[in-house]
């Protein structure tokens, strides 16, 4: 990694990613909406080892903060930027990617706004932290 890359930050930055993922999905938000849009049902909530889906979901969380922390590892990067970074990489590249897939999965707009939009926000608090602290 980069000398300019702050490992506390892309520790940071990923626990940030994680627990708006553990809100956003939860019956206070969206959780509700995203069952629906993916015809979940309580019990398939239920299917699958929690520990895996966690666990693994907690490493991608720290190879996605790192991947932006590597784009933002320039030393004049600003805060301001850094935040723009990550709208961008949320919303253009992870939101933009995810509705290609759900089109052709013929998934309903509110499986886009919701996980869409799951991604745009994390990635701006991901760039807002290793904006932040660098």
């Amino acid at each position: 990694m980069s000398e300019h890359i702050n490992i506390g930050a892309v520790l940071a930055a990923a626990a940030a990613n994680f627990l708006i993922g553990g809100l956003w999905y939860s019956p206070a938000l969206f959780g509700k909406a995203w069952m629906r849009a993916n015809g979940f049902s309580e019990a398939d909530l239920q299917k699958g080892s929690p520990a895996v889906i966690f666990g693994v979901s907690a490493l991608f969380c720290l190879i996605m903060a790192a991947n932006l922390a590597a784009f933002l590892a320039a030393p004049e990067t600003t805060f301001a930027f850094a935040v723009a970074a990550g709208v961008a990489a949320g919303l253009g590249w992870a939101a933009m990617g995810l509705g290609v897939v759900a089109l052709f999965e013929r998934r309903p707009c509110s499986y886009l706004l919701v996980n869409g939009g799951y991604l745009t926000v994390s990635f701006a608090a991901m760039g807002a932290i290793l904006g932040a602290w660098r």
